[in-house]
């Protein structure tokens, strides 16, 4: 194993271990979690733009949050039980992922910002998650279809990312990626389990595609993975019996700022306990 591999490995093991220094870093607001980078080396690289780096970090953060709060939304709603749970643990891999990324951002952008303050001290037009990830949940079909659509861009992403300059967004995308790959591997076999199923799961299914195709042009603005992604998706449409609708082309939005109207009351609800009581413990 060459020494850049070993490293890489290291970074790795040291994202997933915990410790006991007391430490006060929270996640899940006032419950004293640990900070997901101590012991890992993060001094920026020679040649990686620290701006640049954070900007990368906070939107791949802000997708997985707002996705994850999207999911945790089928908790009691799911069509059975064991989907409750896998959609839930979904949810909570991608929590895990802007954790992670959050902390990163932290260190690298110059504010010295803790996961708190991204996650739940700012306002909607200061995320930059796409805009596909703020729809609302719709029926489960639409869900499916979204998590298709955005588990097999991130996915696609971040196996690029395995192999960027800095390792510990190279440790983060290398760990994320295996999440991910069960995440699309979930949402094309429930596709293809409704595309090809009753008169009325087939119809379900269609029209989620059709509503989800509108919002991939903006995915594949923000990162140069169409052809790997629309590849994907036509396989697992053409595996349900469904074809996929066109991609229409569509201004990039969330990365700038601009959300749709779905977003605000998604975050007053994810925001509301953090903000009543700042800096509460317990």
């Amino acid at each position: 194993m060459s020494d850049s591999a070993h490293d890489d490995d290291h970074v790795y093991l040291s994202l997933a271990e915990g410790h006991d220094d007391g430490s006060d870093a929270r996640w899940a607001f006032g419950t004293g979690f640990e900070d997901p980078l101590h012991g890992v080396d993060t001094t920026v690289p020679e040649g990686v733009d620290p701006v640049e780096l954070a900007a990368t970090c906070v939107e791949l953060a802000d997708d997985a949050l707002v996705s994850a709060q999207r999911l945790a939304e089928w908790c009691t709603r799911a069509p059975e039980l064991e989907e409750e749970v896998a959609l839930a643990n979904i949810g909570l891999d991608l929590l895990g992922q802007a954790r992670l990324l959050y902390a990163r951002a932290g260190q690298v952008d110059g504010t010295g910002r803790g996961e708190d303050a991204y996650a739940y001290f700012r306002d909607a037009d200061d995320f930059r998650n796409v805009t596909l990830a703020e729809l609302p949940i719709g029926d489960f079909a639409f869900s499916v279809a979204r998590l298709l659509v955005l588990s097999s861009w991130r996915l696609a992403h971040f196996e690029r990312l395995a192999a960027h300059q800095d390792p510990v967004l190279a440790a983060i995308a290398a760990k994320g990626a295996k999440e991910l790959t069960y995440h699309r591997q979930y949402a094309a076999e429930w596709a293809v389990r409704l595309g090809d199923g009753t008169e009325e799961s087939r119809r379900r299914m269609r029209t989620a595609f059709d509503q989800v195709t509108p919002n991939l042009d903006e995915l594949f603005t923000a990162y140069d993975v169409r052809s790997e992604v629309v590849e994907v998706l036509r396989q697992v449409t053409e595996a349900a019996g469904l074809t996929l609708p066109p991609v229409p082309p569509a201004p990039g939005a969330g990365r700038d700022g601009r959300h749709t109207g779905h977003l605000v009351p998604l975050l007053a609800e994810l925001q509301s306990v953090a903000r009543a009581h700042p800096e509460a413990t317990w």
